[in-house]
């Protein structure tokens, strides 16, 4: 179960690392060439009894239970289900496959932030002709908008999602008097009570060697940081009003010496996490299991809340994770290979067994509202309903994030800039001015018009 669970997370992890937090329309990569028509059920049929072999990549493990599925609905078809790496690792080799023009799969597992730079390549199916526009309903809005082309297209099929929510020590909070925080003022308020009444606690560690949190709250606060205007055009606003106000309000945190910039996912924060260092931990829906096997001497200790509001009253929150299964282009057999992506995410039974085996959280509103899984009690967390409070959660999450075909390098440009600026302590402000201009000339390098 470890395993499986680190697996897991690590896979959504590793999405917030290469792009930020899941989440967004794939913005404007169509070809804008109008709807492509629409295949006959007939051929659809035909398709499925004909002998064929696809390849499927994917980093999830024990995926050969849904494949079994799948192939036991359709046994003239088989799967080759290949691991081709998790995230990066797998990306550069379809990449290397496709300009070699042979080795790439039929179907791959993608996050969501990296639709956009394979689909303005032409290297995805959009999966419109196949009925992908028929299972717009089945899923919530703003994950169906990940894998939605400005033009309409439909990229991939959604596969797991990473709304954010606070995990919060009950023990740490209720030895200080200190209420789950409703507002962020109130979360200041409680790094201030709790880091002067212990110093060796903090209320919470932002870190600074990816942007994942970073993004996640930039998408709560409303701010629209990457827009497609067009095949060659792009909006970056990554240093507006709102986004200096984030910057501001986590630079004073840490210089007061309220809030840790430790460096998660390694050996000093698995430690500090089971020291009780951290009284909270910002993080998505896939956290909770992630926590629950990596800080097994905190058992009972946590519970789970939803991110504090700018405005009282608010109930927004943003995404870090998640990832879909898209056909690539180059397929022979494109009916099979839509069918299966389909199959392996809306089959009741396949899209179960994902969050049971692989702990993937659920982007179906059947899942979402499902007592069985919903109304789950976790000992870790006291007995709560860890799942209903994510799935309540996953309601808020704003439909309008976006991506840009270039994610990795906006992302490694904000470690150098506004990473680098809220680890050394510096104005914050001058580190989105920096990673503003780093991706308008970066976008302008690769050929884009850029607008803010």
């Amino acid at each position: 179960m470890r395993r499986l669970a680190v697996g897991a997370a690590a896979t959504l992890f590793l999405a917030g690392c290469a792009g930020g937090t899941t989440g967004g329309t794939t913005g404007g990569t169509g070809g804008g060439q109008g709807k492509p028509a629409a295949i006959s059920q007939a051929d659809i049929d035909k398709a499925m009894k004909t002998p064929t072999e696809l390849t499927f990549w994917t980093w999830l493990p024990d995926i050969d239970k849904e494949v079994a599925l799948f192939q036991k609905k359709y046994p003239a078809i088989s799967v080759k289900v290949v691991n081709a790496g998790n995230s990066q690792a797998e990306y550069t080799k379809l990449r290397t496959a496709l300009k070699a023009g042979s080795g790439a799969p039929d179907v791959v597992q993608i996050e969501y932030q990296h639709i956009p730079g394979f689909a303005i390549t032409g290297s995805l199916l959009d999966l419109r002709p196949y009925g992908a526009e028929a299972l717009k309903d089945r899923f919530v809005d703003w994950a169906w908008g990940q894998v939605s082309g400005r033009n309409g297209e439909v990229w991939a099929i959604p596969q797991d999602t990473g709304p954010m929510g606070m995990l919060y020590r009950k023990d740490i909070f209720d030895k200080h008097g200190i209420e789950p925080p409703k507002t962020w003022d109130e979360f200041a308020a409680a790094a201030r009570k709790l880091h002067a009444a212990d110093p060796g606690v903090y209320l919470t560690n932002f870190p600074t060697n990816h942007n994942s949190i970073w993004t996640g709250l930039m998408w709560q606060a409303g701010v629209k940081p990457f827009q497609m205007k067009g095949a060659d055009q792009v909006s970056v606003d990554v240093a507006g009003e709102t986004s200096k106000k984030l910057a501001s309000y986590w630079s004073g945190l840490v210089k007061e010496g309220l809030v840790s910039t430790d460096a998660d996912f390694s050996d000093q924060w698995f430690q500090a996490l089971n020291k009780g260092r951290y009284a909270t931990w910002l993080t998505a829906a896939w956290g909770p299991l992630f926590l629950s096997t990596s800080a097994k001497e905190t058992r009972g200790k946590w519970r789970v809340a939803p991110l504090p509001q700018w405005t009282a009253g608010d109930q927004k929150s943003g995404n870090w994770g998640g990832s879909t299964s898209a056909v690539v282009k180059t397929t022979k057999t494109p009916i099979a290979a839509a069918k299966f992506a389909e199959f392996l995410n809306t089959d009741p039974e396949s899209a179960r067994m994902l969050t049971t085996l692989q702990f993937l959280y659920p982007p179906t509103k059947a899942l979402l509202s499902d007592p069985a899984f919903v109304e789950q009690k976790s000992d870790f967390y006291g007995g709560q309903q860890v799942n209903k409070v994510f799935a309540d959660i996953s309601g808020t999450v704003p439909t309008d994030f976006t991506w840009l075909p270039f994610m990795d390098q906006i992302n490694n440009d904000w470690n150098e800039t506004v990473g680098k600026s809220l680890a050394d302590k510096t104005d914050p402000a001058a580190g989105l001015d920096q990673w503003q201009q780093t991706i308008t000339t970066y976008a302008e390098k690769q050929g884009f018009k850029v607008a803010r």
